[in-house]
């Protein structure tokens, strides 16, 4: 199968799907906060390259201690530090969802979430309408996001100043 090159504007658009803007919340010194990722690091200082001060699982509540702009110096009890404020939430997250915070049981799930599993179906529905064109670009769009690594992720925020880069 033949992929045309990705034009720059193409791996600029899949780069900014990845890294869509966070809406962050108001978050207040004495307040709490709740981790988001399956393991958040907890950083010495609020810088997106600090050394790692300690690790804390999803759903974990923190205490916030201080807050600098994007970032939150908070603490779990046993360990102290930074956060970007885009890693933590106000609500803590609901223990029936999985990592993506998408519902682990059919009935929790949106017609959204079920559908992105979808490609192949895309892609039969593409050769039974014989959208040989559309198949292609799916394809072609599919490779490149695969080949979008995290590091080529982390380069694009830090270049464009976005999520813990701010």
């Amino acid at each position: 199968m033949n992929f045309r090159p990705a034009p720059v504007r193409w791996r600029t658009f899949a780069l900014f799907l990845a890294t869509s803007a966070f809406a962050h919340a108001a978050f207040s010194v004495g307040g709490a906060a709740y981790t988001k990722r399956i393991e958040t690091s907890l950083l010495a200082e609020p810088q997106p390259l600090a050394s790692v001060a300690g690790k804390v699982a999803r759903g974990r509540k923190l205490k916030v201690k201080e807050t600098r702009g994007s970032w939150l110096k908070v603490s779990d009890g046993r360990n102290t530090g930074w956060v970007f404020a885009g890693n933590v939430s106000e609500n803590k997250p609901d223990d029936n969802a999985g990592a993506d915070n998408l519902g682990l049981s059919a009935s929790t799930t949106t017609a959204t979430a079920a559908a992105r599993p979808l490609t192949p179906a895309a892609s039969d529905y593409a050769d039974r309408r014989n959208l040989g064109d559309a198949r292609n670009d799916l394809d072609w769009l599919n490779t490149e996001c695969f080949q979008i690594t995290d590091a080529d992720v982390q380069q694009f925020l830090k270049d464009q100043k976005k999520g813990e880069f701010q």
